[in-house]
């Protein structure tokens, strides 16, 4: 009975913490443990009677005593209570910026680029890593503001600040720096943004996460403190090294990455993605399995010794591992499970895992309530909940199979089955020969891990004794990197089905439960999953069949609209490459495309592109259009056919005045000299006006070249002359930077204005108005 207590009041306080993404969420978790103490109290009731003897000559009849099994109603009582108070302590521990953060001290101006330096003087609290786009980025306590008067670099009065700053500098300046290292970064102090469109990455909230809320781009780092003060870090840079040395790039980082986890290794993006988009991105997380292993080589070692020499040493090597680790929430959930087995070796008694599972998430969300919607964290826990609950059934349902295999089929089996929703609602992409991938590469990925942590050891003792023992692995991680590439290049090795909703989401972890929990479900496993497909393509079917919708992303400079037409996928424009991989893919993932049907590029920029070369690494294109006032012959227009024959899709140059027709969007360069694109999408008009000069502007409407749309994009430069000449029902601008004394002009006419830079995608369907993807954003968010 006392285990039963412990595990309700746990999963009330774990359920409390996720109310809080429903309204009233406090509320309904105490409804619900006061609907179950009622249930539950009548059920009790009624057995109590059942074992009261029904006459004199039953006075003996023994009853069995089953109710006592069941957890009195008080315990469902207190655990809606206790999921009550969840919801207020973790609203309760939400980041706030305090009075003095250094976020409160970001000059207004620098919102609007008008540069203002500043000089931030900290702590240096992480190792510098390297950003996607080539610089140093690290974690910074700010101790003292200096504002940079004038150009020479004097500075005003010094302000006491607090807080941690997100900091990237130019990648010579970054290096050489550690932990606990004083110094002072000349840069420009700014305010993170949200998610300006669908799917997009929300910078935002990651560093709201992470207890921050300004970031600096710094130009200089001056150092104050030469001292070299004694940290984890250099263990772990220790050890890296010696890894490195004989291993080289990219197997070095990745031997390492395996046995600290990636979150302790600057492992190149080019690794990490590969094996993120093939589904093995557990094996860059140290976690279980690497706690297992260590605990395990422990014992083995010590199997003659006392209980108690077999506890401390235990406790010991797990400690060290997470503190090199860097404490991250899978490590802490896997060494607070390490614990309680060793706790049960030395109590000899056998520790249920499913109870120690519980504990480990319910005390790391006490420590911080805020890792409930850690991505990480969800997926830790729910790999090792399918790893203690549903690896047995699957392992006896595999009898036929030796128990090796049947064993090596059913641990990623079972780990995908609990993960597989929370990915499809965050990403919205199935990788298609995971389990196949799981199943072949874990043999390797043993290997690599045993014997990166022998090389780990061997490095804390002798360098070079490391790198020998971490050469050896060369082969394995080597063939480990071909593996994974090669089931990334097979067709179809990724499916986008699209993000699904909340209510998806909660419908299928039912029906996991359900097959779990309930004998008539667990006999007809197979029937759950045909309900959990459905539930999944269903929606899916009828949206790519019936949606109509357009939507201009926010991308800076450069106009890119995508128009989806009942299963037809039209893509104008792409900007840069950043733009591609980090604004138009996942854009396309959440809306569960798997091809574009027609692309248009209309070179308003005016230089070669690389998105598009980004984006056929990914999806097929079919029929592409370009534009370019550049010979076909040019290296980037190449890359792009050579991109388009792997899908046999076709390539066109674009001709002024040449008409494109995809499906209900007739598209045309109305001019051949300025970036002027028409669109004709069903009884609509739209203009897209590139970056073209006032003058250039008047004289167009004096000629009247340009037709009068009813939807314009153009640059904030030429919005007023634009607007006031043609009389938009919509116009939209790439971005915020409008003079306001044009706006009383403006708002004369009967044009409604759009921002990207401040309002994020715009979105239009045939039935509805024009949706500023930001202000429906927060709406949703005021609701919750």
């Amino acid at each position: 009975m006392i285990q039963t207590s412990g595990v309700i009041i746990c999963l009330g306080y774990i359920f409390g913490l996720l109310f809080t993404a429903v309204p009233w969420g406090g509320v309904w978790i105490l409804i619900l443990g006061i609907t179950g103490a009622i249930l539950f109290r009548r059920r009790t009731t009624s057995r109590q009677l059942a074992q009261k003897p029904e006459n004199a000559g039953s006075k003996n009849k023994i009853v069995p005593n089953t109710w006592q099994t069941t957890a009195h109603p008080r315990i469902w009582l207190a655990a809606g209570l206790v999921g009550l108070l969840a919801t207020l302590y973790l609203q309760w521990r939400v980041p706030q910026p305090g009075a003095k953060d250094i976020s409160q001290f970001v000059p207004p101006g620098n919102s609007n680029n008008q540069e203002q330096l500043v000089i931030v003087r900290g702590v240096v609290a992480s190792n510098p890593r390297l950003t996607r786009s080539q610089r140093g980025q690290f974690w910074l306590e700010a101790t003292q503001l200096d504002e940079v008067k004038n150009e020479k670099g004097s500075a005003g009065v010094p302000k006491g600040v607090t807080g941690k700053l997100y900091v990237t500098v130019p990648i010579l300046q970054a290096t050489g720096l550690y932990p606990s290292q004083q110094i002072a970064v000349t840069g420009i102090l700014y305010k993170p943004k949200a998610a300006s469109n669908p799917g997009g990455f929300d910078f935002q909230k990651f560093l709201k996460q992470e207890g921050t809320f300004a970031g600096l781009i710094g130009r200089q780092i001056n150092i104050l403190d030469q001292e070299r003060k004694w940290g984890w870090w250099e263990i772990r840079e220790r050890i890296v090294r010696s890894q490195v040395r004989w291993l080289g790039i990219p197997e070095g980082p990745l031997v390492s990455a395996m046995v600290l986890g990636s979150k302790a290794v600057d492992l190149p993006y080019d690794i990490r993605d590969l094996f993120i988009q093939a589904g093995l991105a557990h094996a860059l997380a140290a976690s279980g399995f690497q706690t297992s292993l260590i605990l395990s080589v422990i014992l083995q070692l010590t199997r003659r010794a006392k209980k108690g020499t077999q506890f401390t040493l235990g406790f010991l090597a797990l400690i060290i591992f997470l503190s090199l680790t860097g404490f991250q929430p899978a490590v802490l959930r896997a060494v607070i499970m390490g614990f309680a087995a060793l706790v049960g070796l030395l109590l000899k008694r056998k520790v249920k895992q499913f109870g120690s599972l519980l504990l480990a998430a319910t005390l790391l969300l006490v420590f911080n309530p805020l890792w409930i919607w850690d991505l990480g964290f969800q997926l830790s826990f729910l790999a090792t909940l399918g790893l203690v609950v549903t690896v047995p059934a699957l392992v006896n349902r595999l009898g036929w199979l030796p128990p090796a295999i049947a064993a090596l089929i059913a641990v990623p089996l079972a780990a995908t089955i609990w993960t597989l929703p929370v990915q499809l609602f965050v990403f919205g992409v199935v990788p298609s020969y995971s389990l196949l991938l799981n199943v072949a590469s874990t043999p390797l990925i043993s290997i690599i891990s045993i014997g990166g942590i022998i090389s780990a050891i061997a490095a804390l003792m002798w360098t070079e004794a490391g790198s020998f023992l971490a050469g050896v692995l060369h082969y394995p991680t080597d063939w480990l990197i071909k593996l994974v590439e090669f089931f990334s290049k097979l067709p179809g090795n990724s499916v986008a089905v699209g993000s699904i909703s909340s209510w998806q989401l909660l419908a299928i972890y039912v029906l996991i439960l359900l097959v779990w929990l309930v004998p008539w479900w667990q006999r007809r496993w197979w029937f759950a999953n045909v309900i959990a497909i459905g539930l999944v393509f269903i929606p899916l079917w009828h949206s790519t069949n019936t949606l109509f919708r357009i939507t201009v992303l926010e991308s800076g400079t450069e106009p890119i609209v995508i128009v989806q037409d009942r299963g037809t996928v039209t893509v104008i424009n792409s900007g840069d490459e950043g733009t591609g991989r980090f604004t138009i893919l996942p854009f396309l993932q959440q809306q569960g495309v798997n091809q574009i049907n027609w692309a248009i590029a209309t070179d308003f920029q005016g230089n070669e592109s690389n998105a598009w070369l980004e984006l056929l690494q990914r999806l097929p294109i079919k029929n592409f259009y370009e534009y370019s006032p550049k010979p076909d012959n040019s290296i980037a227009t190449q890359a792009i056919i050579q991109g388009l024959q792997k899908y046999q899709g076709s390539y066109e140059p674009l001709a002024v005045g040449q008409v494109v027709k995809t499906g209900s969007v007739v598209a045309q360069l109305i001019n051949d000299q300025l970036p002027i694109l028409q669109l004709q999408i069903l009884d609509q008009n739209w203009l897209l006006v590139g970056n073209i000069k006032p003058k250039e502007v008047q004289q167009l409407v004096k000629s009247g070249s340009l037709p009068r749309p009813q939807v314009l994009w153009c640059s904030p430069q030429s919005l007023k002359d634009l607007v006031i000449a043609l009389q938009p029902q919509v116009a939209i601008a790439s971005s915020a930077n409008f003079d306001p004394k044009a706006l009383p002009e403006l708002n004369k006419s009967q044009t409604k204005l759009f921002f990207t830079g401040r309002d994020g995608a715009i979105q239009w369907t045939p039935n509805g108005q024009f949706e500023a993807f930001i202000e429906a954003t927060e709406n949703k968010s005021s609701i919750l």
